[in-house]
């Protein structure tokens, strides 16, 4: 890849935020090449306009940067390194972005394991959920080499409005972890303070307003999180317990907020959150 701006994007991972990534790229003017698993969503992307690939590698050989948005640590180790992932068909210079939410540590592992390959590397995972994905008003906060980061934000910008760069790779991923960390706690207070308020006979809509102008006012009970579907809350908390335990710090309010989620998961009839059983 040369100095000069980068044009050729490639995306692995198609769906829910992938998929309007996808459009928002490249109706900022970036060629976009984008693979997926599943063949229904490189169909779509492919409607869109995008490229279609056949494989990570072939991603990669297509692109100046490449951006991973799958759902798990080891789907996005496998698209890198497993039988035709990117470090098969990267080019020298091209810019990996890894906008999946990962742990630190993982982050920390894939930049050791691509070691002194001439790719660069930086995370930039995404916040405020799908509409914001559909909207191209997604929050990222990124980890990497200020030159890199600089090279990347105008592909950012088509899809995100909010954009924070918070230091060498692996910071990205330590800022979601702690917005994921916050918002869930938040939540779950949210929804028991309402069920004690609910079993005291006030009515819910009335308090909902009256907090919002409170100090107890938070974006989870803007946005009523605690109503909405929570499919990736539990592998989130994951994130942070592993995190902690890893540096020996004691997190006991994040241990009961995972097990509020664990429980309000099985309620609402969600599977374990592992990329595959045992």
């Amino acid at each position: 890849m040369s100095d000069t701006a980068i044009k050729r994007v490639g995306l692995i991972g198609l769906g829910k935020m992938g998929g309007p990534m996808v459009r928002h790229m490249l109706a900022g003017g970036f060629t976009v090449t984008g693979y997926d698993v599943h063949a229904e969503l490189i169909e779509a992307a492919a409607k869109d306009g995008a490229a279609a690939a056949a494989s990570p590698a072939e991603v990669a050989a297509a692109s100046e940067l490449i951006l991973i948005a799958v759902g798990f640590d080891a789907e996005v180790e496998s698209a890198l390194f497993g039988t035709d992932g990117v470090m098969e068909g990267v080019s020298g210079g091209a810019i990996i972005a890894i906008c999946s939410t990962i742990a630190p540590s993982t982050v920390t592992k894939i930049q050791k394991r691509i070691g002194a390959a001439p790719v660069r590397l930086i995370d930039c995972p995404l916040t405020r959920g799908e509409q914001a994905a559909i909207d191209g008003k997604m929050l990222t906060m990124v980890g990497g080499e200020e030159i890199d980061f600089e090279a990347c934000r105008p592909v950012m910008e088509c899809y995100a409005d909010s954009i924070f760069h918070l230091g060498p790779a692996g910071a990205g991923s330590t800022g979601k972890m702690v917005n994921n960390m916050i918002l869930w706690a938040c939540m779950s207070a949210n929804r028991e303070a309402m069920m004690l308020a609910d079993g005291l006979g006030v009515d819910q809509e009335k308090l909902r307003t009256a907090l919002l102008a409170s100090s107890a006012g938070n974006w989870s009970l803007e946005t009523r999180a605690d109503e909405a579907p929570t499919p990736w809350a539990e592998k989130d908390m994951m994130i942070v317990l592993s995190e902690a335990d890893r540096l020996r710090l004691p997190l006991p309010l994040s241990g009961v907020v995972k097990e509020v989620i664990k429980q309000l998961k099985v309620e609402r009839g969600y599977p374990t959150p592992r990329a595959e059983e045992p």
